[in-house]
């Protein structure tokens, strides 16, 4: 297991108060892989404690503003390059498969492409396999980090650690057309009318959790009732590190 990873999918979580009370705990564990550059780590290090040490509603705001209204800054990896079309849906069955093969089970309402769901898949790994995995949608992770330091937010320094724990190069190329994709305001109501009225795509059972579209009044709901897990839980989606 690669602790640094668990810790990364945490910092990209919705702050809640159990796993923000650990941070003493989260550093201990990033210091003692030393799986980051020196820099990153000290860049992580200091976005935990400043998470730590803000006010919980205003961090959790902040979460909510970015995240899950901003389409632009969505966590959801291939919602940056499949969009709403088929071919997405198909891609989430193929990573649940993945997921299922090295016996794991997603226990949170959440899609399996979320980034901080992806990391705790990667933290199952030996560091060396990890990195391989992480390298095929790097450029996406690369597009956030640029996305959110142009917004000076220091969740920046979490997708950086990201790209440089995978130790390789990012194609400019790959991550060019990400960036080129317009940025939306989620306090353009009529914007947000538009997308809410876009058709949905779904996968696996056609469920309404399954639901792929950019239904981002969902998504608000979901992470404003977002609970602490109970301790335990041995599924993805625990927040234990």
């Amino acid at each position: 297991m690669t602790k640094t990873f668990k810790v990364l999918s945490l910092l990209l979580s919705y702050p809640d108060e159990e796993w923000l009370a650990a941070a003493s705990e989260l550093e201990e564990s990033l210091l003692a892989e030393k799986a980051l550059p020196p820099k990153s780590l000290d860049a992580v290090i200091g976005f935990l404690w400043k998470l730590r040490t803000e006010d919980l509603v205003e961090a959790q705001t902040q979460y909510v503003l970015l995240f899950d209204q901003t389409r632009a800054l969505s966590l959801h990896l291939f919602e940056h390059v499949h969009g709403d079309s088929r071919e997405r849906g198909q891609a989430m069955v193929d990573l649940l498969k993945m997921y299922e093969e090295r016996g794991l089970y997603i226990d949170a309402k959440e899609l399996p492409d979320h980034i901080p769901l992806f990391l705790e898949y990667l933290s199952e790994m030996p560091l060396d396999e990890a990195r391989e995995t992480l390298a095929q949608p790097l450029h996406i992770v690369a597009a956030l980090e640029e996305r959110l330091r142009r917004r000076e937010s220091g969740y920046a320094e979490v997708l950086g650690a990201i790209v440089a724990i995978a130790g390789v190069a990012v194609n400019p190329g790959e991550v060019a057309p990400i960036l080129a994709q317009p940025e939306d305001d989620p306090t353009d109501l009529e914007a947000l009318d538009q997308i809410w009225e876009e058709e949905a795509v779904t996968f696996g059972g056609g469920t309404a959790e399954a639901d792929c579209g950019p239904d981002r009044l969902q998504r608000q709901v979901r992470a404003s009732n977002r609970v602490a897990p109970a301790p335990g839980a041995t599924k993805m989606g625990e927040r234990h590190v």
